[in-house]
């Protein structure tokens, strides 16, 4: 593979950077992680699954392997009553990405995210998130990661946290937000007023991440991109949300008589389309936005999607749909007539 420049800043200066999440869910459809508590256990009970699915994503187009760490910190680990594996869990995270990140000349990014302990206005919860990021940014740096991800975080204050931690390991980070049914943060901050602080202490990009799909994720997008002065990310769930149910855990099935909800296992017939994918990516792109990516629920197809829609061929674009050849819905000359006559009025 040619080189490519080094680091995340230098790469956002050449063009927007994918970076591929979705491990929770994706591990989870595929065997190998309990929906819930969504602890990564996987990186420890079945390392070369996630060493599969980085190179998975790398093979679709993301230019950036994302150490799966997400919810593997301390509370969570406490959760289940294994805190005792949370640096085994961390370093075999980092190190299982770095591997792959090296051998495809792919940024490797540490991952640090919501930890469901930090309550507005309470110190306490604040130091203990402080002491939780501490851990896992200091094993990120050990690993020698290109930047750091903070991700997930409802409240903004949460955020500035993470942001500081990873400034004062002196790396990069890239901050996101995540904002459930109503439009602010938990603290009642605006989209706009959250990224503009964030971006105003220090993130080298800020963002949004999870809860929303494309089509409410947007009008979001369109409120923080013109107030930031840094690259703006987007990686949203793949599901279709809309005005009327926002977030992927708001969503019901409305012909169920309880109205049930499918988050976060019966979510199938939710799920974006690869077009949906490409459709958001290229108004994305539009308002400005320069880091991209996936999260809970992404597959493979999905970035790979996303790269098309930006102009991109990765490996994976050798095996992209071409229907010219399908025996009854083709267009090669050397295709059957009655086969094709069949189709036109029976497909």
């Amino acid at each position: 593979m040619p080189d490519e420049p080094t680091g995340l800043l230098d790469r956002l200066a050449q063009g927007p950077v994918i970076c591929a999440e979705g491990y929770l869910f994706e591990l989870e459809r595929r065997g190998f992680l309990q929906a819930g508590a969504f602890v990564p256990e996987v990186v420890v009970d079945h390392p070369e699954q996630v060493a599969q699915l980085h190179r998975q994503f790398v093979h679709a187009g993301s230019d950036v392997v994302e150490a799966f760490t997400y919810y593997a910190h301390r509370e969570k680990l406490r959760l289940i009553g294994k805190e005792h594996l949370l640096e085994k869990l961390n370093r075999d995270a980092l190190q299982i990405a770095k591997e792959v990140a090296r051998e495809s000349s792919s940024l490797l990014a540490g991952d640090i995210c919501n930890t469901n302990v930090f309550e507005s206005g309470n110190q306490a919860s604040a130091d203990q998130v402080r002491e939780m990021f501490t851990e896992q940014v200091g094993w990120a740096v050990d690993a020698g990661v290109d930047f750091v991800i903070g991700e997930t975080f409802s409240y903004a204050e949460e955020a500035l946290i993470a942001l500081e931690v990873v400034r004062a390991a002196g790396l990069p980070s890239v901050i996101t937000l995540a904002i459930h049914q109503e439009p602010v943060t938990r603290e009642g901050w605006t989209v706009a007023e959250a990224g503009k602080r964030i971006a105003d202490a220090g993130a080298d990009v800020v963002g949004l991440n999870c809860i929303r799909g494309p089509r409410t994720l947007l009008p979001l997008l369109e409120e923080m991109v013109p107030a930031v002065d840094v690259p703006v990310a987007a990686l949203p769930v793949p599901y279709r949300t809309h005005q009327g149910e926002p977030s992927f855990q708001s969503l019901r099935e409305h012909d169920q008589p309880d109205g049930h909800r499918p988050f976060p296992v019966a979510l199938d017939p939710f799920t974006c389309t690869r077009n949906d994918i490409a459709d958001f990516t290229v108004a994305a792109r539009d308002l400005g936005v320069a880091y991209f990516g996936v999260c809970c629920g992404a597959g493979p197809h999905h970035i790979r999607a996303m790269a098309e829609a930006l102009g991109r061929t990765p490996p994976a674009s050798n095996y992209t749909a071409d229907m010219s050849k399908h025996a009854f819905l083709g267009s090669d000359s050397s295709l059957r007539e009655h086969n094709l006559a069949f189709g036109s009025e029976e497909l």
